[in-house]
């Protein structure tokens, strides 16, 4: 399959991106865009409370420090049917000066990819200058976490309200997998943002929740260890060989496919779980991207690549990233834009299994 030659690209260029990335870096100064005294908005399509803002955030002082002429790095929120509203926006952005970047997420990607007619943008007009691995994590009340002890069988008499911004969003992982393990939950459709979703579990409006790795370590984390709430899986990442294994961020957390294999209603093959699969490796290994948008001459491009270069080539990056973003790839160059490959096609068979799915369970019809 053409996405496992992709992996293989991405885990090799991951292994490597260290050692190149300071070498570039050090070049970075050296690049004609100079931004002195501009500001950069990084615009993100969501909300400043969910795992978009946090990664934003993170890496916006430390693009900062990279970029030549050390410009302010601002990130700007603009939340909107799940993302479309920010992304339409983007589409129509012309490059100026360089001080416009845009953050996409793969509740971006997936109405791209089912044809959404809401979509009026398209990736293959943007360019790509980093792109983040990232986690997801569900997580129960305590009370309805004594239930679950690895499985998911004693939890399909509980009916359960769940915060989501959209079945075509990245919420489309969550909701099948929690209907192929026989759970019983009712979206809450409309929310801005992940941040969301997470206060209404907070508030007792919802009772199962799940946050991508920066919003689920930043926010979620504290709840655990308040015995607010507790873990019941990850989706896990992939190996170099498309296998999923357990996430590194998450060590002692099951995935979603050792919780499927030992439910009595779910099961790791056929045409639910390849569904299933396809649509996580489009929205969680390549789930993060920074674009410069149509236009962009080669300079720009070289300029933020060895920006980003840079930083994850710092001493204390790994350290930074590990507590803030989780432990995953953080790409440039040709793995980004292998990842952005990865991050927004989707074998024909899978596609045609979720957008009937869609009909059937939330009768929404896409072209």
């Amino acid at each position: 399959m053409a996405w496992k030659t992709q992996l293989r690209i991405i885990a090799a260029g991951a292994a490597v991106a260290t050692l190149g990335a300071f070498a570039l870096g050090q070049a970075a100064d050296a690049a004609d865009l100079d931004l002195s005294g501009k500001t950069v908005n990084f615009v993100i399509p969501f909300s400043e409370s969910g795992g978009s803002a946090k990664w934003a955030n993170f890496y916006a002082p430390l693009l900062s420090e990279a970029l030549p002429g050390k410009p302010t790095v601002a990130v700007k929120y603009m939340p909107g049917a799940g993302s479309t509203k920010g992304a339409n926006w983007f589409q129509k952005q012309k490059y100026d000066d360089g001080t416009t970047i845009f953050g996409s997420s793969g509740s971006t990607q997936f109405p791209y990819m089912l044809d959404d007619p809401r979509v009026r943008y398209d990736y293959n007009d943007w360019n790509v200058v980093l792109a983040s691995g990232v986690g997801g994590v569900a997580y129960l009340p305590p009370d309805i976490a004594k239930k679950f002890d690895g499985d998911a069988d004693d939890l399909k008499d509980i009916n359960f309200i769940w915060g989501s911004q959209g079945a075509t969003r990245l919420d489309l992982v969550p909701l099948l997998a929690w209907e192929m393990l026989g759970m019983k939950v009712e979206p809450v459709f409309g929310i801005k943002g992940r941040g969301a979703g997470r206060l209404m579990f907070e508030r007792g409006e919802a009772n199962i929740d799940y946050q991508t790795s920066p919003a689920y370590l930043k926010a979620v984390v504290p709840l655990v260890k308040d015995g607010k709430a507790v873990p019941m899986m990850s989706w896990g990442v992939l190996d170099a060989n498309g296998d999923i294994v357990r996430d590194p961020t998450f060590p002692d957390m099951p995935t979603f496919k050792e919780v499927c294999a030992a439910t009595a209603a779910c099961e790791t093959s056929g045409d639910a779980w390849e569904a299933w699969k396809a649509f996580f490796i489009a929205g969680f290994p390549a789930q993060k991207m920074v674009f410069l948008p149509q236009g962009a001459p080669q300079e720009a491009l070289d300029t933020y690549q060895k920006a980003f270069e840079a930083v994850i080539a710092r001493p204390d990056f790994k350290k930074l990233s590990a507590a803030r973003l989780g432990i995953y790839p953080q790409l440039t160059g040709k793995q980004a834009e292998a990842t952005l490959k990865l991050g927004t096609q989707v074998d024909p068979k899978a596609k045609a299994f979720v957008k009937n799915w869609l009909v059937e369970r939330y009768g929404v019809k896409l072209n």
